[in-house]
């Protein structure tokens, strides 16, 4: 069996091993593929491994031998998949790999945005403090998370690892997903509808799947919203916001600030609106990405090529 990985090297900058997948035959990883080298580079192949390498219609239908398709996230929106349930080809997908290391970059943000850990820093290495005439002195407000509301837009896995979080802090914890079932056991838990979620979130954290319903969601009318103190927070897919819309809520002062681990475009472009907008935190797609979590991705991977050579595929999205 013929295996290609098209875009290996987020996954594995080199820090970690393929060696669990040679046991299944031929493994050939490219770290990265553009989209003109796709086809060649998937010739042969029956399995083709991808992160964010886009395989559509055309290229499915051009490979007559492809059998399974891995994505190496839990995201598969750059996989055709009706195409390949047309060919009878599974796409298995990694999901909650990366649970624990989303939420804490949720809370990393939230963290820093409440004491500025950053600033404070870069004003005590510029000598402010050797300066100063008290013992103690702030560059920024400080704010204490205990007693403030966290609402999470989508309530799966991540956000509700998060919820577990802010409790622990002392937060109150509010919800919109589509299903709105469930969480009976957690104290304090409310369903809330969109408007709602808006105007009483102190920190909104962005946790849905990217769909014909939520792209865009996130909008001028969604901001206006919000409170003028709230922060927002992306860590599920960039298209879910309105670029534009946000940075103009950031510069006008509409909400407070935003943290964005996700853009629509990947590395942005440099005219990105929002990479000039006040009061932005960023990383550059990292909330799934620490050695733990990319561990896992990689064990579950060969989990699904294991299932699915002893036919009886799992994590299939395209049934």
């Amino acid at each position: 069996m013929k295996i290609v990985i098209l875009d290996g090297f987020a996954a594995n900058p080199g820090d970690l091993s393929w060696q669990g997948l040679e046991r299944f035959g031929q493994v050939v990883c490219y770290p990265r593929t553009a989209p003109e080298q796709v086809l060649e580079r998937a010739q042969g192949a029956q399995v083709l491994l991808t992160n964010k390498t886009v395989l559509s219609r055309q290229i499915i239908e051009s490979l007559p031998q492809l059998q399974m398709i891995g994505v190496l996230a839990t995201g598969y929106n750059i996989v055709d998949i009706e195409a390949a349930k047309q060919r009878g080809i599974p796409v298995c997908n990694v999901p909650a790999y990366s649970t624990d290391s989303v939420a804490q970059l949720i809370f990393a943000f939230l963290l820093q945005h409440a004491n500025h850990v950053l600033e404070h820093t870069r004003s005590v290495q510029q000598g402010d403090w050797v300066r100063s005439q008290d013992f103690s002195y702030m560059v920024a407000p400080q704010v204490e998370l205990a007693g403030k509301t966290i609402g999470f837009v989508g309530f799966g896995h991540v956000a509700q690892k998060t919820a577990d979080i802010a409790q622990a802090f002392g937060m109150k914890v509010i919800a919109y997903s589509r299903t709105m079932k469930g969480q009976e056991h957690r104290p304090g838990f409310q369903w809330v509808d969109l408007d709602q979620l808006c105007r009483q979130s102190d920190y909104l954290s962005l946790n849905c799947p990217l769909t014909p319903q939520t792209q865009g969601l996130v909008n001028r009318e969604f901001l206006a919203k919000m409170k003028p103190s709230a922060m927002l927070i992306n860590t599920s897919r960039g298209p879910v916001v309105v670029e534009q819309d946000l940075a103009d809520a950031l510069n006008q002062g509409i909400i407070a600030a935003a943290a964005v681990d996700v853009l629509s475009t990947e590395p942005p472009r440099a005219d990105n609106p929002l990479l000039r907008a006040r009061n932005i935190y960023f990383t550059p797609h990292i909330g799934w990405a620490t050695r733990e979590a990319r561990i896992r991705l990689l064990q579950i991977t060969q989990e699904n090529l294991e299932a699915f050579c002893n036919g009886h595929p799992q994590n299939v999205v395209n049934v």
